[in-house]
């Protein structure tokens, strides 16, 4: 299912042929900037069971014809959902391809009745933080996180 396009941008659902591609998108960045830790391989090792099972969404941003960006809303119950797993690839950075997943991302929560959409990332990704703003979210206290990278929490309500 087509959810928004922008000149050779197409964000889809995630299907699961995508899962290669979802996987090793999030494992580009991850070991460029960190390391990978156990809850990553959980996730990116089976994103059916870890992510779309429990009530959550994959999508995946096509250009010209290449998958070239991911992000997932981790279902947390209560109507509250993890904005996670948000990678673009390096080559097609600078196409506002990470804006087009997270306005997507937003809208797909809305639909599912979402009451509020959270994020952990880390202080050090100033230009995902900037993206993460523009889309409206806020800095909340940072709670203790499954992951040792996260040092900053934000969250938009819906």
């Amino acid at each position: 299912m087509q959810t928004s396009e922008t000149a050779a941008v197409t964000i889809l659902d995630f299907e699961p042929e995508h899962a290669a591609k979802f996987r090793e998108l999030n494992e580009e960045w991850i070991t460029h900037y960190f390391v990978m830790e156990e809850a990553d391989h959980k996730s990116l090792g089976d994103p059916q069971g870890y992510i779309l099972d429990k009530g959550g969404y994959i999508l995946m941003a096509k250009y010209n014809n290449e998958i070239v960006g991911t992000c997932a809303l981790i279902n947390d119950g209560n109507g509250i959902y993890e904005l996670a797993k948000m990678a673009v690839t390096p080559k097609a950075q600078g196409l506002k391809i990470g804006k087009l997943l997270g306005e997507a991302a937003i809208k797909k929560a809305r639909a599912a009745g979402a009451l509020k959409v959270y994020l952990v990332s880390n202080r050090r990704l100033e230009t995902a933080l900037n993206l993460y703003k523009r889309l409206g979210f806020v800095e909340v206290p940072m709670p203790p996180s499954i992951y040792e990278r996260a040092d900053i929490k934000m969250e938009i309500e819906l």
